[in-house]
């Protein structure tokens, strides 16, 4: 099985010339906006910063180079955009200046005053910028029509993570919109050359089309959206100057939190105060460091499911020190999660990009480990201390290798891991990923002895992306003592495989913006062979002008779990419709069977039926307020005649999450937002090892974000669970009754201030 995988992942790149040779372009595509260089812009110098104002003119006098041959990525590929989009770029010594004037119907326009990042339902249009002209990275400002940013960072996807600061407005008009950006050179990292030469690309989004339109024609059929962005000129003597920025913060928190085991209140008081400092070094290297850094999490985790699951949850980092620059040291493999630094005293950082190489170094310590051995233990506060390295070069079109080292010590223990990884663009469509990781641990075991493990890792993988036809296939090998702690995997002393492709369908002059199947097909097996899980998916989507889409799927696995073989399929359906400018909604549905993980002591795992529905909706009864409502709720039964129950099936656990959203944004920059978490698990005590659990929890933040690094947030929440006193052994408690006892309480605030030399 895994020669099978491995072999086709090669047959596969042998083919890849062929078929790329084979490719021609389609009638109507322009071909000579398809390549790097083809298009090109020389940006004049302004003589005056423009306004907003300057373009609400039909002759604005202080101008720019004019962009306005806009064509559709989505849902054409290469025809004309459906409105007229005008667009200006200029600049001075300080700043890049793009202004874009957007026609459309004003009742038509989705644009509504929200959070900072906050408008993917929104139109918008967008500025992107490699700033060092190799085709591997790129920034990205986007900006709705009332002026609200997002921005970040591309390399193979989108990546939101980063942020800088920058200033944008924009008004909607009788003929649509105009929105301006203005991007300081101090905030983009670029070369010390006299003359630049940048990669660019300018892009609209309007939401109820489907649409997203870009100039120069960037096209689904090619994989890479940096390799097809045109060559901006004309920027000479520029510089960032000098770049040092201060951002002191100081944070106030006063809890109450229930112990469980006395029981009774502990009130927690916490001043906390800090700083952070960045230096940029020769345009293109930054760096961080830190005293007492602000770590702190201002965003509560989106709700999941947790319950009776085989594998540990993945929750993304949210922490803004750890955000920054994250993709510098991320490889195919998740060997450094960040969220495994719980709680650091200080940190520092290098990121940046020196010719064509990528730096990302880090190194910071974690008080976590020290809290949660005992008091008599030697280590107890005792911190571990965490250096990262990556170093990357790119080579060719889109193409780069690269290394990564990572070191955990605490106390006796220690963790080393050192890996090598690729990417290689082999054609337009084809890229070939690959990595191999090596691990040396010396780790306490429960008895606080230190016992040693090595171990390696491999990782190989094929992707095709285009327009109609995609591909992927996978093949990953984790060895028994391969342990990488400051990493999210999941499964060791397994091999696994897999494969995918999907064929879309493009309509032209259709509602039907695409429909089509896609299949998938994997496998895992251990050391000696032996299958350990197989599975395959079908699903069949369907997406239509408005947007609204569904789909349909059906999912079948073998899974060996301990010493049982169980066999067990899951059909489902989803929806989402965005079709009405101030709603939206969205679903799922499963039915099917599964597996009981968490039975009592002494009870085996067991097959048994599942269901899942899932829903959720947002309002925005106005252009600043917004209401959300998710809903999730799954059941697990036993089958008929579960140890002499008869023919009626037997309810194993039903599970429940609802969360409730309200936004009011007064401005750009002020915001009021509460969130209400409920949280219900009923289980079968008798065949499912869970107490019967009952949570709510509310959450109100007031934010003032005037910018990246200047920030005020004031915050309460309160949890309360179904706890009360035990009537047979009091004062303990336990768990029964409604959700009204409070287990933690807390009022926050915290200031940060952005100082830039």
């Amino acid at each position: 099985m895994r020669n099978l995988f491995i072999a086709s992942i090669f047959v596969g790149i042998l083919l890849v010339r062929v078929q790329a040779t084979a490719q021609t372009p389609t009638e109507g595509t322009p071909e000579s906006t398809t390549a790097t260089g083809s298009r090109r812009v020389v940006i004049p110098r302004a003589p005056r910063p423009p306004t907003l104002d300057d373009f609400l003119s039909n002759a604005p006098d202080v101008a720019g180079v004019l962009i306005a041959d806009f064509r559709q990525r989505e849902p054409g590929d290469g025809i004309p955009a459906s409105q007229k989009t005008s667009a200006y770029l200029s600049y001075d010594d300080t700043n890049l200046y793009v202004v874009f004037r957007c026609e459309d119907e004003p009742d038509k326009v989705r644009a509504r005053m929200s959070k900072r990042e906050d408008i993917s339902q929104d139109d918008s249009v967008t500025v992107y910028l490699d700033t060092f002209h190799d085709g591997q990275r790129a920034y990205y400002f986007s900006v709705n029509p009332l002026g609200v940013q997002a921005d970040g960072t591309m390399t193979s996807g989108a990546d939101d993570r980063f942020d800088t600061l920058w200033y944008s407005s924009g008004r909607v008009t009788e003929h649509g919109y105009v929105v301006s950006l203005t991007i300081p050179f101090r905030s983009l990292r670029f070369s010390n050359a006299d003359s630049q030469t940048w990669g660019i690309a300018l892009g609209r989004s309007i939401v109820r089309n489907n649409e997203n339109s870009f100039w120069p024609f960037i096209s689904q059929r090619e994989s890479s959206f940096i390799q097809q962005m045109a060559v901006a000129e004309g920027l000479t003597n520029i510089s960032a100057r000098r770049n040092i920025q201060f951002i002191p913060y100081g944070e106030f928190t006063n809890a109450k939190l229930l112990n469980l085991t006395v029981p009774r209140y502990q009130t927690h008081v916490e001043f906390r105060g800090g700083m952070d400092a960045k230096v940029v070094l020769h345009n293109s290297l930054t760096l961080d460091a830190t005293v007492n850094p602000d770590f702190s999490q201002v965003e509560s985790d989106d709700p999941q499911v947790t319950v009776n699951q085989r594998f540990e949850v993945f929750f993304p980092e949210k922490r803004p020190f750890f955000l920054e620059n994250l993709n510098y040291f991320e490889t195919p493999m998740n060997l450094f999660f960040t969220r495994r630094i719980a709680d650091p005293e200080f940190g520092s950082r290098v990121t940046g990009k020196v010719g064509r190489w990528n730096l990302g170094v880090l190194a910071t310590d974690d008080r976590a480990p020290g809290k949660i051995v005992d008091v008599e233990n030697s280590l107890y506060e005792k911190r571990a201390f965490i250096g990262v390295a990556r170093i990357q070069r790119e080579f060719g079109k889109d193409s780069n290798i690269g290394v990564l080292a990572t070191e955990l010590q605490f106390g006796a223990s220690e963790n080393s891991v050192f890996s090598i990884d690729t990417r290689l663009r082999l054609s337009p469509s084809w890229y070939f990923t690959g990595q191999t990781a090596y691990s040396k641990d010396r780790s306490y075991n429960r008895d606080f002895d230190v016992v040693g493990a090595k171990g390696r890792a491999r990782s190989a993988g094929l992707l095709r992306a285009g327009r109609n036809f995609n591909y992927g296939a996978s093949y990953q090998d984790f060895s028994d003592g391969f342990r990488v702690p400051l990493g999210f995997v999941q499964r060791v002393a397994v091999r696994s495989g897999s494969q995918y492709a999907g064929y879309y369908f493009r309509p032209e002059n259709s509602k039907v913006l695409s429909f089509g199947p896609t299949i998938s097909v994997g496998a895992n097996w251990d050391y000696r062979g032996g299958i350990q899980d197989k599975y395959s998916n079908v699903r069949f989507k369907m997406d239509f002008a408005g947007p609204i889409g569904w789909s349909v799927s059906r999912y079948d696995i073998e899974e060996h779990y301990l010493t049982q073989t169980f066999r067990h399929n899951t059909s489902s359906a989803s929806f989402y419709a965005y079709w009405m400018k101030r709603f939206t909604f969205y679903g799922n549905a499963s039915v099917g069977k599964g597996i009981n993980y968490s039975t009592p002591n002494g009870m085996d795992p067991f097959l048994g039926s599942t269901q899942d529905f899932s829903t959720g909706f947002s309002w925005h009864p106005g252009t600043r307020m917004r209401f959300e409502q998710y809903y999730d709720f799954n059941r697990f039964r036993a089958p008929r005649n579960f140890q002499g129950a008869g023919e009626k099936q037997v309810a194993v656990y039903a599970n429940r999450l609802a969360r409730t959203k309200v936004n009011f944004q007064f401005n750009k920059s002020l915001s009021i937002r509460g969130i209400f978490d409920y949280y219900f698990l009923s289980p079968n005590t008798e065949l499912f090892r869970s107490d019967r659990y009952k949570q709510l929890t509310g959450d109100l933040l007031l934010t003032y974000l005037l910018h990246p690094g200047t920030a005020l947030y004031i915050g309460y929440n309160n949890r309360f669970e179904n706890l009360a006193v035990d009537p047979a052994a009091p004062p303990l408690l336990r768990r029964f009754g409604p959700p009204t006892t409070s287990t933690g309480r807390q009022v926050f605030v915290k200031l940060s201030y952005l100082l830039r030399y």
